[in-house]
């Protein structure tokens, strides 16, 4: 944290200094009052009572401009701790790789970034303004005390000694318990982003009460947290209350006793309730700064926890070009992985090679493994055994810009920003004319999309909320074309396509003037009856290896696979 603080040395040291500033003309306050009783009204005196009640006006308006001096600068420093916290925790979470990102989780992330920071930042700026002030009223009211009458300061001493006993007791007692307050609150928002994105699904399947009933009891076991931390914080005021006025009771009983006695005056005891106000306020307001610095502080340390986290993939590779005399494009030498926390390896010993200019289709059942070893290849994920090549170099030596500039890559979900098509099809490569965007969208089958939007400046929704499925593939496929990549990875992208579309598409890719190596992963057997080599995976493991015809005599599962897909295209 003091290394975000440090780049506001100057706000972080005036806030406090003009807190303190105000804090003394605080001080000076029950002195000028006692005057004003002792001098002025005691003695008849009004001259005295004017000056002395101008000289209070100057103080107020001193502490005033003092207290918004103060806050200026603390407002200063904590937004912007908090701006500069969000962009490296932004910048960090985007350098780990998906194995971090899926120990996380989405609503974790969200969490930190939102929530944790800004519960952060309020403490930031509440600790500069109340942590030096709080503490300077209260001792120099003390101080203050003691130099008015020795046995009645006394009472300060007992008194205050005892709210520090109940701030401290209720600290200890309140910071786990927020702890688990933030961690409930990442439960919902997990709960409210599954449903605001499956919200189709859940409609389909008329889930609608059940996703309610389950939301609302989250949400209550998160208000149940809330409100057992909030009882706890709820105490503070009520003890240093019921502290500070009985001290109160026991200064005006002394005081009376003592001005009898002729020891104080009316004005001193005056004095001294005045000072026992100033403790009572300001402890009040350390106890609630106290609520809100634990708050803060057990935020930050969610937030620090990320900061902290090593990326599990090292990424100091700092190669840029391919190893000399080597033919294949990619080489799966026994690759093997183990996704985090995986029961077991979802790819056991896999050894291919796929050579330039050649389509490779990949096939298999659910859960066969066809995606990890797409994600492989641009090294979204490590093998935990083997190596994976591409262009005679283990991809763990390249630089991640260098590797990941060659592959364009389309995913099994098609996702697409807010914004206009052109910014959306130039994220392949920024600076890419029109000619080109429009050369990919050719190939990728998605002109009849442009015309139908209205051209490259039409506005797309959020996620391409106002596109069909078949719409927003054809255009991911066209932003991976824009960068004419070296190796073009098809995983499962043209599911929402018409057969018609599907063989079109696939034609114009084999037409490409710069003869990209193909990946298209497929469920579908007339999608890469096509290709140079097919691959069938089962249970993570490479059973099958070779062209169409050739898996249709050695590959039980490539026959069935496609027999039973030609089958029901017969009976229909």
């Amino acid at each position: 944290m003091l290394k975000y603080l440090s780049r506001y040395k100057r706000e972080c040291v005036c806030a406090p200094l003009f807190k303190m500033l105000e804090a003394v003309f605080d001080l000076l306050v029950p002195l000028v009052v006692a005057s004003i009783i002792d001098a002025g009204i005691g003695a008849g005196s009004a001259g005295h009572v004017w000056r002395m009640g101008g000289v209070l006006i100057l103080l107020g308006v001193v502490g005033l401009a003092s207290a918004i001096t103060a806050q200026y600068f603390a407002a200063r420093a904590a937004t912007g701790f908090a701006a500069d916290v969000r962009h490296d925790l932004f910048r960090h979470l985007a350098s780990l790789s998906f194995s971090d990102m899926d120990r996380l989780g989405a609503s974790t992330m969200i969490t930190r970034m939102t929530s944790d920071v800004n519960q952060a930042q309020t403490g930031v700026n509440m600790t500069l303004r109340l942590f030096l002030r709080s503490p300077v009223v209260v001792l120099g009211a003390m101080i203050m005390a003691f130099a008015i009458d020795v046995r009645c300061a006394l009472i300060f001493v007992t008194a205050i000694a005892l709210l520090f006993a109940v701030v401290i007791a209720i600290m200890a007692i309140n910071i786990p318990m927020m702890k688990g307050v933030q961690r409930q609150l990442e439960e919902v928002l997990g709960a409210t982003r599954d449903n605001l994105s499956g919200a189709r699904v859940i409609r389909a399947f008329r889930r609608e009460d059940a996703e309610y009933d389950a939301f609302v009891a989250r949400n209550r076991a998160l208000a149940a947290r809330q409100r057992r931390a909030g009882g706890v914080s709820a105490l503070m005021n009520p003890l240093t209350y019921a502290v500070v006025n009985a001290a109160v009771i026991l200064l005006v009983r002394r005081g009376a006793i003592r001005v009898e006695l002729g020891i104080l005056t009316r004005g001193q005891v005056v004095a001294l309730y005045n000072y026992m106000s100033q403790i009572l306020v300001e402890l009040i307001k350390l106890a609630n700064l106290t609520v809100t610095m634990n708050k803060g502080w057990a935020s930050w340390k969610r937030v620090e926890d990320v900061l902290n986290l090593e990326p599990a993939m090292d990424e100091s590779g700092r190669a840029t070009e391919a190893a000399p005399g080597i033919a294949a494009a990619v080489t799966f030498d026994h690759a093997t992985l183990t996704y985090p926390g995986g029961a077991g390896p979802a790819l056991t010993d896999v050894s291919f090679a796929a050579m330039p200019g050649q389509t490779v289709g990949i096939i298999g059942g659910t859960g066969s493994g066809k995606s990890s070893v797409a994600g492989l290849i641009p090294r979204f994920y490590d093998v935990t055994g083997g190596r994976v090549l591409v262009k005679g170099r283990d991809v763990r030596e390249y630089a991640p810009e260098a590797l990941r500039s060659m592959i364009g890559m389309v995913l099994q979900r098609a996702v697409l920003f807010k914004g206009t098509i052109r910014d959306n099809l130039r994220w392949g490569k920024p600076d890419a004319t029109e000619d080109e965007l429009l050369a990919a969208a050719k190939a990728a089958q998605a002109l009849d999309v442009l015309e139908a939007k209205g051209g490259l400046d039409a506005m797309l929704e959020q996620g391409g909320g106002n596109l069909s499925g078949g719409q927003r593939q054809r255009l991911t496929i066209a932003r991976a074309l824009v960068r004419r990549p070296e190796i073009l990875i098809l995983d499962d992208s043209a599911s929402a396509l018409d057969m018609a579309t599907d063989a079109r598409l696939r034609q114009a890719i084999a037409e490409l003037d710069y003869r990209p190596t193909v990946f298209i992963i497929s469920q579908r057997t007339a999608s890469i009856m096509g290709a140079d080599v097919i691959l069938v995976l089962d249970e993570g493991r490479l059973v099958g290896k070779g062209t169409h015809a050739e898996l249709l005599e050695t590959c039980d599962i490539y026959r069935e696979i496609y027999e039973s897909q030609f089958r029901k295209e017969d009976a229909r």
